[in-house]
C-alpha cells in the first residue's frame, strides 16, 4: 500500500511520459546541436568563444525574462485546458503576446545603448590569461547580429508554450528540431566559410542563431493556421486584444511574481558568472563548457518539472485535487531518482567532454572539475526543480518566488562575492559551496510540498 503512495503502474508512466518526451526530445536535440555549435566557435579560440559565451549570458536573462511572463499565465492555460475553457485559453493568449513585446522592447533598448559595459562586466584578470579586448570585440560583433533573433524567440514562446499548456507537445518539438539542424548546418557553413560561404567566425554563429529562430516561428504559425480545427482556441483570438479587467487582474497577480522571479534568477545567473569571472577569463571559458555540458545532461530532470506543471495543473483545473496530489508525489519521486541516474553520468563521462574543445588546458581541466561537482548535486537540483513547478501549478508564485530568486540573491550570490573578494578563496572552492547551497532550497520545498497550500484551483 505504502509502496502505492509513490509508485504508479505503467499506464501512469506511459501518461506521463507523453507529455515529458516531445519536452525532453526537443531539449536533447536543442542542447546537442548547442554543444555541437560551442565546440564550432570553441575552435576559433579561447577569446571568440569567451565573447560568445558572455553575451550569451545577457541574453539569457532576456530569455528568462520572457519564459517568466509566459509561465504565470500558462497557470491559467492549463487549468482552463482542464475546463475545457477555450474563451479563457483566448485571453491567456493575448496577455502573453503583449507582455513578450513589451519585454523585447525594454531589452533591446538596453543591449542597444550599453552594449560595451554589459559585456566588460564579465572581463577580468590577467592579459596572459587571454586577450580582453579581443574577448570584447568577438562579444560586440557577436550581439549586433542576436538582436535580430530576439522578436522571434519571444514571439515562438507565445505560441509553443500555448500549445504545450494545452496538450500539444510534438508540434512545438517538431518546429524546435528542425530549428536545431537549421541551426547546425548553417553554423558550419558561416563560421568556416565551407560551400562558397564567407567565413564569419562569431558572427556567423550568430546569423545561424538569428535565422533558426524566424523558421522556428514560421513553422509554428504555419502549423496553427493549416490545423485550426486542433487548436480551437485560436478561433477570433486576435481581433483584438481585449482581456478582461478581472482575468488581467489574476493574470498579474500570479504572473508578476514568476515573472520577477526568472528575471531576478537569471540576472543572478549572470550575476554569479560575473562573480566566478573574478577569477579570470579561464574562468568564464570553463564555466561556459559545463554550463553547455550541464544543460545537456540535465535536460531529463528540467522537463519532467515542466510536465509535472502541465499534468498536475490539469488536474487543478479540473478540481481533481487528491488525484493531482497523488501524480506529484509519484512524478516528483520519478524526477528525484533520474537525477540520480543524471549525476552519476555527469560525474563519471561527463568531465571527459571538455577534451573535445579547443582550448587551453587550464579552461579544459577547470570545466572538468565544474562538471564533477554539478553531477554529485544533480539529485538535490531535480528535486528543487520538480517541487518549484508543483508549487507553481497550484498559483503559489509568490512562494515559488520566495524560493527561486530570494534564495539566489539572499544566499548564492552573496556567497560568491564574499569568498571571492573577502576570504580570497580559489574557484574551486568557491563553485563547489555555490552550488552545495542548493541543498537547502530542497529542505524549503520538501516543507512547502508538505504543506499542500499548493493544491488549489484558481481558475
Amino acid at each position: 500500500m505504502q509502496k502505492r503512495r509513490y509508485v504508479g503502474d505503467a499506464a501512469f508512466y506511459k501518461t506521463a511520459l507523453t507529455v515529458a518526451m516531445p519536452i525532453m526530445a526537443q531539449n536533447l536535440i536543442t542542447n546537442l546541436v548547442n554543444m555541437l555549435d560551442n565546440l564550432m566557435v570553441g575552435s576559433l579560440g579561447t577569446e571568440p568563444m569567451s565573447g560568445v559565451s558572455i553575451v550569451n549570458q545577457l541574453i539569457f536573462v532576456f530569455n528568462l525574462a520572457i519564459f517568466g511572463s509566459m509561465s504565470g499565465t500558462g497557470i491559467f492555460t492549463a487549468q482552463y485546458y482542464g475546463r475545457e475553457d477555450n474563451e479563457g485559453i483566448r485571453y491567456t493568449l493575448r496577455f502573453k503576446l503583449v507582455s513578450a513585446l513589451l519585454i523585447f522592447a525594454v531589452a533591446l533598448t538596453l543591449l542597444l545603448l550599453f552594449p560595451d559595459q554589459l559585456i566588460g562586466l564579465y572581463l577580468h584578470g590577467a592579459e596572459e590569461a587571454g586577450d580582453l579586448t579581443e574577448t570584447l570585440g568577438c562579444g560586440r560583433r557577436y550581439l549586433s547580429v542576436m538582436l535580430f533573433g530576439l522578436l522571434p524567440f519571444a514571439l515562438t514562446q507565445v505560441f509553443s508554450d500555448t500549445m504545450r499548456e494545452t496538450g500539444d507537445t510534438v508540434t512545438p518539438m517538431a518546429a524546435g528540431f528542425a530549428a536545431v539542424v537549421i541551426n547546425c548546418g548553417l553554423n558550419y557553413l558561416l563560421i568556416f566559410g565551407k560551400c562558397g560561404f564567407p567565413a564569419l567566425d562569431v558572427q556567423g554563429a550568430a546569423i545561424a542563431t538569428v535565422t533558426s529562430r524566424a523558421a522556428e516561428l514560421f513553422i509554428l504559425l504555419a502549423c496553427m493556421l493549416l490545423r485550426k480545427k486542433k487548436y480551437p482556441y485560436l478561433k477570433g483570438a486576435f481581433r483584438s486584444l481585449y482581456v478582461p479587467a478581472a482575468c488581467m487582474a489574476a493574470f498579474l497577480r500570479k504572473g508578476a511574481p514568476l515573472f520577477l522571479n526568472e528575471l531576478l534568477w537569471s540576472a543572478g545567473m549572470s550575476t554569479l558568472s560575473a562573480a566566478y569571472s573574478l577569477h579570470g577569463l579561464t574562468v568564464v571559458a570553463a564555466s561556459n563548457i559545463s554550463a553547455t555540458v550541464f544543460n545537456l545532461f540535465s535536460i531529463a530532470c528540467m522537463s519532467m518539472g515542466v510536465a509535472i506543471g502541465i499534468i498536475v495543473g490539469k488536474l487543478l483545473g479540473a478540481n481533481r485535487h487528491e488525484e493531482a496530489v497523488e501524480t506529484a508525489r509519484k512524478l516528483i519521486l520519478f524526477s528525484e531518482l533520474l537525477g540520480v541516474g543524471v549525476g552519476l553520468l555527469m560525474f563519471f563521462g561527463g568531465s571527459a567532454v571538455p577534451l573535445l574543445y579547443k582550448t587551453d588546458p587550464a579552461s579544459k581541466d577547470l570545466a572538468a572539475y565544474f562538471i564533477r561537482v554539478d553531477g554529485v548535486i544533480m539529485p538535490a537540483i531535480a528535486f528543487a526543480n520538480a517541487a518549484y513547478f508543483t508549487l507553481r501549478s497550484g498559483g503559489k508564485t509568490v512562494v515559488t518566488f520566495l524560493f527561486d530568486s530570494v534564495f539566489m540573491w539572499a544566499v548564492s550570490v552573496p556567497a560568491a562575492f564574499a569568498m571571492t573578494l573577502l576570504f580570497k578563496s580559489e574557484i574551486h572552492t568557491v563553485f563547489a559551496v555555490v552550488q552545495a547551497l542548493d541543498l537547502l532550497k530542497c529542505v524549503v520545498g520538501f516543507i512547502m510540498l508538505k504543506t499542500r497550500v499548493w493544491v488549489r484551483t484558481i481558475v
